[in-house]
């Protein structure tokens, strides 16, 4: 039978990665202090990744004319740079978005531990 080391339990993405660092590292040793805003630093991510994504589906939309049978008109024009951002927002925030959010995550982590110990 095979055991489990902490290091292979780990789950992926940045925060998570953090968190399990957090839980499973010797808290005797000197290890750099976790950020106590993770929520923001999560926030801070998706809505980044919420702009990138918004940019690159306002170029895609960029060469989509308005439908005349079943689009909206001069109102679907008007609000179509609201509707992309909207899009943005729900393709970082659902569970299949570009993994983006985890990458900004583990950099602005990995900056306020560096940030921390330069402190001490």
């Amino acid at each position: 039978m095979t055991s489990i080391s902490a290091t292979t339990a780990m789950p992926s993405s940045s925060y998570d990665t953090a968190m399990a660092q957090a839980r499973y590292n010797d808290p005797t040793v000197n290890a750099p202090k976790m950020p106590e805003n993770m929520e923001q630093i999560k926030n801070a991510a998706t809505e980044f990744e919420a702009m990138f994504m918004s940019e690159m589906l306002n170029h895609m939309f960029a060469g989509v004319d308005v439908d005349p049978m079943f689009g909206g008109g001069s109102g679907e024009k008007m609000w179509r740079g609201m509707m992309v951002q909207e899009y943005g927002k729900i393709m970082a925030k659902g569970a299949n978005n570009i993994g983006l959010s985890d990458h900004i995550q583990k950099a602005m982590i990995d900056l306020q531990q560096k940030m921390q110990q330069g402190d001490e």
